[in-house]
């Protein structure tokens, strides 16, 4: 391959979906990312402990050859933030309401800072697992107001059917070695987010010294499912830069 076909290679984009949510959150933006020509891949994250989803993603990143861009939404901004350390095929990171902690840090821990969020009255009672933990899922008739309030009555209804549960340690586990400390980070959130209060996404944003931040006004924390066009836009904007 020539130095110039090499490139020109569209980064692949690998998109973490986050707790309570599944794959098919992704799917307005994957619509946008196709269109473009870019190769994309939205990862199943276990959702069972930050570092056992972040060997995961690893996993999936070792099967893809050149450039990656790594996106994560809510609880997978902390895995992708784990995930792309050690990979020099991780050109940037994009972090979509999420996540972006420190050696450390935890998702509660961080969520916690700041006030704002009203998460913890939102949850169902937890779920006892075989192994000895807990499963926790959003209350069903609380799911549109607390994760999904931008987004239509019956499309969050589905959201709240199909939300997959994260485990209650994996939520209380500490990160490890920041890749944002070594990459490139883009950040996107909304200022009605309910789950992840704005003043802590705006403080991981300045602290990852991100190179673009957008702030979606009225949106939710589902923001890649109620403002897709911002979301692609941003990735693309990711994908793009030297």
């Amino acid at each position: 391959m020539s130095t110039t076909s090499a490139q020109n290679i569209k980064p692949t984009i690998v998109l973490v979906h986050g707790a309570f949510a599944e794959s098919s959150s992704w799917n307005g933006v994957l619509t946008q990312l196709n269109e473009t020509g870019h190769p994309t891949v939205a990862a199943a994250n276990p959702l069972r402990g930050v570092k056992s989803d972040a060997d995961y993603v690893v996993s999936i990143l070792k099967s893809i050859e050149g450039p990656i861009v790594l996106v994560g939404h809510s609880y997978g901004g902390a895995v992708i933030t784990n995930a792309a350390n050690g990979n020099e095929n991780v050109k940037a990171l994009v972090y979509i309401a999420a996540f972006a902690p420190d050696t450390g840090e935890s998702a509660v821990e961080l969520s916690g800072r700041y006030p704002g969020s009203t998460l913890g009255p939102a949850l169902a009672p937890p779920v006892a697992t075989p192994d000895g933990g807990k499963d926790l899922y959003i209350q069903q008739d609380k799911f549109h107001a607390q994760f999904a309030a931008d987004v239509p009555a019956a499309a969050a209804q589905l959201m709240a059917s199909t939300q997959r549960p994260i485990t209650e340690a994996a939520l209380n586990e500490a990160s490890g070695t920041p890749a944002w400390q070594s990459i490139p980070s883009w950040f996107i959130y909304g200022d009605r987010d309910l789950n992840i209060p704005e003043a802590a996404l705006s403080f991981m944003a300045e602290r990852a010294n991100s190179k673009e931040t957008v702030v979606v006004s009225g949106a939710s924390h589902v923001v890649m499912v109620s403002h897709p066009d911002a979301v692609a836009r941003l990735i693309e904007h990711a994908a793009i830069a030297e």
